[in-house]
């Protein structure tokens, strides 16, 4: 044997104490302890998901309450300012119509000036055409059966030609405002 096959390469010992090193941690990764900690990691990771899960969750929900609540007062909102626009208009017609009554009253009255006559006749005119944009609608009366929601009975007549508990004379005409009441009809109703 020659004393060169004895001798080894320097670089073949490093690498064979790095394998053997590497075995020896191989076969201490593979303990029971490590297998615990494996376990005890992916339980921690699980415990943390689960919690995590479970705070998505919640914030889900109150994300969607508050939407719902926001939507809610959306609808609320816009109901109420259709409704305060609604009143407003009531208010305002129901102080128009003392004058409206008058203005008819004037209408019936008579006059020798056509000229003055035809000028009223046409402001009457525009007077209807503006409660007509508006939406303000004269309650039907005179013949109609007697309705204690949109009728205010004065009186009661007999002998009449008017069936029974209708209309048979009206003192003062009602609005509607679309479906809300102005001012009711003041009538009289037969017997």
């Amino acid at each position: 044997m020659d004393i060169s096959d004895k001798t080894t390469d320097p670089q073949e010992e490093l690498e064979e104490d790095a394998a053997e090193q590497a075995d020896e941690e191989t076969a201490v990764n593979d303990s029971p302890d490590d297998e615990d900690d494996a376990v005890s990691e992916y339980n921690d990771t699980a415990s943390q998901f689960a919690e995590l899960e479970e705070s998505l969750h919640e914030v889900n929900d109150k994300y969607i309450r508050l939407f719902a609540e926001y939507d809610n007062f959306r609808k609320r909102t816009a109901k109420e300012k259709t409704g305060i626009y609604q009143d407003a208009s009531v208010q305002c017609i129901d102080k128009l119509l003392p004058v409206i009554d008058s203005f008819e009253r004037s209408l019936e009255a008579d006059c020798s000036d056509e000229n003055f006559k035809n000028g009223m006749q046409m402001i009457w005119g525009q007077m209807k055409d503006f409660l007509t944009k508006m939406n303000v609608t004269e309650i039907e009366a005179l013949g109609a059966e007697f309705d204690p929601n949109v009728h205010n009975a004065i009186q009661q007549l007999d002998g009449t030609d008017y069936a029974s508990n209708h209309v048979c004379q009206v003192f003062q005409k009602g609005y509607m405002l679309g479906d809300k009441l102005i001012r009711p009809a003041m009538v009289a109703v037969a017997v």
